[in-house]
């Protein structure tokens, strides 16, 4: 119900804008790319009001690492992936500055409301230079392919309803996840933590690669890679900013000691398959299977430690 009702609420955002004629790429840009991140935002947040803000931060961390080696890595082995966006390759600094923003934030083992709001003001930062870069690159590849992906025959009326009844449908499971999940930490004795890491991020991310292998198989090489990038920014960004809010406090060691290189290792990872400094990038097969078997072998860490 989550990844499902996710789906139409984006589809009825981004059906809602492009009758207010907003451009596809602004679209693409921004509404989409920061609406795949709703479930991890409402699962945090959610979380956090129940004093569980380590599941939150767990599914932020664990959002990020799942959607470059299991989406990614998965999606670049059914098809090599080929980068020829300039936007995309704009982002890709953009997501290393925000990673080590929310490193030094993170320096000191807690997360403070000071830290969120800094998360969110980044956040507001980030969306703005997304429109601009939306209204200045207009021939840039993404623009036909966000403007496939946007669904043209809703009427604003239905589109409406779609994000009425998506939103609402969010909020439900988001609860029902979090509850869900909780029980089960306590039942096998597993960490709020690494709950956050593998089942809700998993989870959370399993939508993202169906659509990404539906993308590939289209040929939407730049849009699976987009949102890729773009849902991590948000992830830092958005997700992350929630346990801070809400819940501000100390977080366990293993975040900055485990989880937080391993999340930087696998952006490392993707930047250096899919830039390419003087020809387009491309993710192939192989480099999409280390992908993937690194993302299994941080799982069996996890399985080991707990």
């Amino acid at each position: 119900m989550l990844a499902w009702s996710a789906d139409k609420f984006v589809d009825g955002a981004a059906s809602i804008a492009r009758h207010l004629n907003v451009s596809p790429m602004i679209i693409g840009l921004t509404i989409v790319s920061l609406c795949t991140s709703l479930p991890e935002m409402m699962v945090s947040g959610f979380a956090a009001f129940d004093d569980n803000s380590e599941l939150g931060i767990g599914n932020a961390m664990g959002s990020n690492i799942a959607n470059i080696g299991l989406v990614l890595g998965v999606t670049a082995m059914v098809a090599p992936l080929t980068v020829k966006s300039l936007t995309i390759r704009r982002e890709f600094p953009v997501l290393f500055l925000v990673t080590f923003f929310a490193l030094a934030l993170m320096a000191d083992g807690e997360l403070s409301q000071f830290d969120g709001v800094a998360l969110l003001i980044g956040l507001c930062l980030m969306l703005w230079w997304l429109v601009h870069l939306g209204v200045k690159d207009r021939n840039d590849p993404l623009e036909d392919e966000f403007s496939d992906s946007i669904p043209a025959d809703m009427t604003m009326r239905r589109s409406l309803f779609w994000f009425s009844i998506g939103l609402l449908l969010l909020l439900i499971s988001s609860k029902v996840v979090v509850w869900g999940s909780v029980e089960i930490a306590h039942q096998f004795g597993i960490s709020d933590l690494v709950i956050g890491l593998t089942i809700i991020a998993i989870g959370t991310s399993l939508p993202e690669l169906m659509a990404a292998i539906a993308g590939v198989v289209k040929g939407e090489h730049d849009l699976v890679i987009g949102n890729v990038i773009g849902s991590n920014i948000f992830n830092i960004l958005a997700v992350l900013s929630m346990p801070a809010l809400i819940q501000p406090g100390a977080f366990s060691g293993e975040v900055l000691m485990r989880d937080f290189p391993i999340m930087l290792g696998f952006t490392i990872a993707m930047f250096l398959f899919a830039f390419g400094i003087r020809r387009a990038g491309r993710v192939n097969r192989i480099e999409g299977t280390l992908l993937a078997s690194g993302f299994f072998g941080y799982l069996y860490l996890l399985f080991l430690q707990s």
